[in-house]
């Protein structure tokens, strides 16, 4: 992909997501963390746009809400109502319209909070389709040479080749700069001012708008305690951290006490704010009666968070293969969720009580599936192969079907295809 001249918009892979929607439901919603492009995304698609996030348009609309919120809808569509989380009755509104109008691509809405079902008076179940953006990919800002296709693999591809434009030391740089669309194009040290400034913001601008405030934030919360639980999320990347581990890494490695109530309060809060994305597992049958781990895998929504917080610079990662395994793990599952959205496709996790892990699957409709393990180098692609296909004979084939690839995403060497068939793939060679 072509980088963009600061007036021009970066095309990001959900923009056909979104339109396909659209064409489908009468509106979607798109949440993801702040400042990942989700507001700019559909302004592209948008006809009419109403900003709660503004201070006076967010006054003047509260107090029309109030007495009708079908006015503040009105527009030539598609409308797009920005942080709609701020007037949660416009959901409604929205839905009532839609029934009415009984029209398609009506309304946008966007926002950083994820608001559960429970909290609205109706889903919207069957009306509006919900979407979770992410920060970019690779591929999108411009830094994969996309050699390599996940929908060729898919489809049936069993030989790749591709070297990247990069070396380890590069992908190092390009996990520290993150992947938000105001990076693009910044020198090292700007690029990282940015994801400095969005990190220290985080306590200020999320925490202090979410409803939970008063019941936690009072009692227990401070910069320093949410310090801390990010620095201990950050050293837990890519595992299976529980809260009670937490709660103990904090202590040894902060001298931090705080129960594991508060952990699992916080974890929530991040969750709901998108700055978390955990994977959750994969359970397939399997032919033997191994039983499988359930529980998810740790995830911040993007690495350079993780970097931050561990005061990680390139050169740290490079000198400190275990800390970038584990973040750059993370960088490969958030390209692979944005690639595989393309395709309504999901991501999870493989790990069974007997040791064998694998770190990403990759699963599409109609049973398709394809495994991935992150190794930083090719050096131990024979590694992650052995897991790859020791997975492979352990699921029930004929519940799953056999997979469709079986890859090695690395930071570093080039594409290629092993003897046994499973492919090694440098992540900067990847794309949709």
């Amino acid at each position: 992909m072509d980088q963009p001249t600061d007036s021009e918009y970066l095309p990001r892979l959900i923009d056909d997501v979104i339109k396909d929607d659209m064409r489908l439901f009468g509106g979607v919603v798109i949440t993801g963390p702040k400042w990942c492009g989700k507001t700019t995304t559909a302004e592209q698609i948008a006809e009419t746009k109403v900003y709660l996030q503004d201070k006076v348009q967010f006054d003047r609309f509260s107090k029309i809400a109030m007495l009708d919120p079908s006015r503040v809808l009105e527009g030539n569509t598609p409308v797009l109502i920005d942080e709609w989380q701020k007037i949660p009755e416009l959901w409604e509104a929205a839905r009532y319209q839609i029934d009415k109008r009984k029209a398609k691509g009506q309304f946008i809405f966007t926002g950083s909070k994820i608001i559960v079902e429970s909290e609205l008076e109706h889903s919207g179940a069957g009306r509006i389709k919900r979407l979770k953006m992410r920060t970019m990919s690779l591929w999108e800002s411009g830094e994969s040479t996309g050699e390599v296709s996940l929908r060729g693999l898919f489809d049936g591809q069993d030989s790749i080749c591709g070297l990247p434009e990069y070396d380890y030391y590069g992908m190092a740089r390009r996990l520290v700069r993150g992947g938000w669309p105001d990076t693009i194009g910044l020198n090292d040290a700007d690029c990282y001012k940015k994801v400095e400034g969005y990190c220290t913001a985080i306590k200020d601008y999320d925490f202090d708008s979410d409803s939970e405030k008063e019941a936690t934030a009072r009692r227990d919360r401070s910069g320093r305690t949410l310090h801390t639980l990010l620095r201990s999320l950050s050293r837990g990347s890519a595992s299976s951290m529980s809260a009670d581990s937490i709660r103990e890494d904090m202590a040894k490695g902060g001298n931090m006490e705080v129960s594991t109530n508060t952990v699992h309060r916080y974890l929530r809060l991040l969750h709901n704010i998108c700055l978390t994305d955990d994977l959750p597992a994969w359970t397939p049958r399997l032919r033997s009666k191994t039983a499988i781990r359930t529980s998810d895998t740790r995830h911040i929504t993007d690495p350079a968070i993780a970097a931050y917080f561990l005061d990680a610079g390139p050169e740290d990662l490079v000198h400190d293969p275990e800390t970038f395994g584990l973040l750059f793990e993370s960088m490969v599952v958030r390209d692979l969720r944005v690639y595989a959205q393309t395709m309504d496709g999901h991501v999870c996790h493989y790990r069974d009580k007997n040791g064998l892990e694998v770190d990403a699957i990759v699963h599409l409709p109609r049973g398709r599936w394809g495994a991935v393990e992150v190794k930083l180098s090719d050096k131990w692609a024979d590694d992650g192969a052995r897991n790859l296909l020791k997975l492979r004979d352990k699921v029930d084939s004929d519940e799953v079907g056999e997979p469709a690839f079986m890859a090695v995403v690395t930071a570093d060497g080039a594409a290629y295809t092993r003897d046994d068939g499973v492919h090694v793939i440098p992540l900067s060679c990847l794309r949709n």
